[in-house]
């Protein structure tokens, strides 16, 4: 199984190679087959990418919003057609199950061009404001370059969430995917050139932690945009503000998924696993501390534990899968220890909790695996695991569920399973978190904002609230009449 792109990089419309960067292979994570070989960016492909997308950046921004807009609706169109392909490489990039990325990965990314590309001329309208005689407006107008850095857990989406937005606004992009999952972010570029966009504006790199460094330090970037973890945020943000440039930070969580003993009982225990179980519980927004009223604990456990191991794990590429491996060796075995803490620290296993016997091959499995008796002491409790484990624990009043839901550093989501819609806006209401549902959860269509508060970040991916973080505003006053001075 092969997935060898032309080159490592997309550089102004075309495929470019370095081999004095550094090599690396890129793996399937259901067998730990090679499927690709590159390499990471030398200094000198990033200097080449964005100067090309330095140029390209200053005839693209003289185009009107629904010029732009034309591009990337086209692109959104192609994206659609090639969705089966496109799903079949995210799955061999990332593990995750076909029946998951022909839906949500591909597709999403297809979404937000769509949406951007739709929305461009009003969205990036300015202000008409009267003064009297004289008068004011305001007009939106690009930063220029624009950096975003990848996770490995949707790399064609955040290509595109990150992409669509920048471009829309009069930007350049230039991508840098995870070394995990470099092979989708290729394709994107090549698709978005196909539909139109001018070369240079929109590049993608390879690299590691290495080559973050060289795009965030560079004089000529204006933005950076990370979507990865606290610790990695910290750094990329600090290097940013070094030389004042616009940050956008979507970050990790330890997010509340509460549910109240008047909650439909199937949706509620749905809704958990969905929040801790889908991409192999590689989501960044998952509900990984589930608050369950006492009255119902002992039926939510028995059904969940249920429902839990029937869970189909097997071949990514086979669509009756349900939960295909972890994106990584390193990544699972990180989780194996967060579990053996669990048990260590006095949780109790309900199900799962290590590899499953019955997958054959190399690949990175793990069973879908649940603890319950968690105290809000425990480590299980406090920090991200970024793995199918999901944490239940009790609670008996709303007051105290809302303070212990909030008693973490993060603040990226939070979830409400209750038939009392009046407490359901209530509680959400306290929750300090960017991203709420009621009785669902992990939806995130491109037409709302999404993104954190605290620890979890700053800044919004999708929905108009995006254009306010690859633009700024500039302010014209209009004078009607004659100077006054004084001198």
């Amino acid at each position: 199984m092969r997935a060898q792109p032309k080159a490592s990089h997309f550089i102004d419309g075309e495929y470019v190679e370095d081999a004095a960067g550094t090599s690396f292979e890129s793996l399937y994570p259901a067998t730990g087959e090679v499927i690709a070989k590159l390499h990471a960016a030398t200094p000198a492909i990033v200097e080449k990418a964005i100067a090309s997308a330095k140029r390209a950046q200053k005839e693209w921004a003289a185009l009107s919003p629904t010029a732009r807009g034309r591009v990337l609706k086209r692109a959104a169109e192609i994206v659609r057609e090639r969705n089966r392909e496109l799903s079949e490489l995210e799955t061999l990039d990332t593990g995750k199950p076909i029946q998951e990325t022909i839906v949500a990965d591909p597709t999403s990314g297809a979404d937000a061009f769509e949406f951007f590309g739709g929305i461009a001329a009003a969205g990036l309208n300015g202000d008409y404001i009267p003064l009297g005689q004289d008068f004011a407006f305001t007009k939106r107008v690009p930063l220029g370059v624009c950096v975003g850095i990848g996770a490995w857990n949707y790399p064609q989406q955040i290509a595109c969430w990150k992409g669509a937005p920048a471009l829309i606004c009069g930007n350049a992009m230039v991508f840098k995917p995870s070394e995990n999952t470099p092979l989708g972010a290729l394709k994107i570029a090549e698709i978005l050139v196909e539909a139109g966009l001018p070369k240079g504006l929109y590049n993608v790199i390879q690299g590691d932690r290495t080559t973050g460094p060289l795009l965030v330090n560079h004089k000529d970037v204006a933005k950076v945009s990370l979507t990865g973890s606290v610790p990695t945020g910290k750094k990329v943000a600090g290097a940013a503000a070094s030389d004042l440039k616009h940050v956008t930070m979507e970050l990790g969580g330890k997010s509340p998924l509460i549910v109240f003993d008047d909650a439909d009982l199937e949706s509620a225990i749905g809704g958990a696993m969905l929040g801790n179980f889908y991409s192999t519980g590689q989501v960044c927004s998952n509900g990984t501390r589930v608050f369950v009223q006492k009255g119902i604990k002992d039926k939510f456990l028995s059904r969940l534990k249920e429902r839990t191991e029937k869970i189909l794990i097997g071949d990514p590429m086979e669509e009756a899968t349900q939960l295909g491996p972890m994106v990584s060796k390193a990544q699972r075995d990180k989780v194996l220890d967060y579990i053996e803490k669990g048990k260590a620290e006095g949780a109790t296993l309900l199900t799962g909790g290590g590899i499953p016997n019955d997958v054959s091959g190399d690949g990175y499995y793990i069973q879908p695996t649940v603890f319950s008796d968690v105290t809000d002491e425990m480590t299980i409790a406090r920090e991200e695991i970024f793995g199918p484990v999901m944490c239940v624990l009790d609670f008996d009043h709303e007051a105290e569920v809302i303070a212990r839901g909030n008693a973490t550093e993060f603040g990226l989501s939070g979830g409400v399973f209750t038939s009392d819609i009046t407490r359901a806006h209530r509680v959400v209401d306290q929750l300090e978190a960017g991203t709420l549902w009621i009785n669902t959860y992990n939806l995130a269509p491109v037409e709302i904002p999404f993104g954190g508060s605290k620890q979890s970040g700053f800044g919004r991916e999708n929905s108009l609230a995006a254009l306010e973080h690859y633009s700024e505003l500039k302010t014209v006053y209009v004078s009607m009449g004659k100077v006054e001075a004084p001198y």
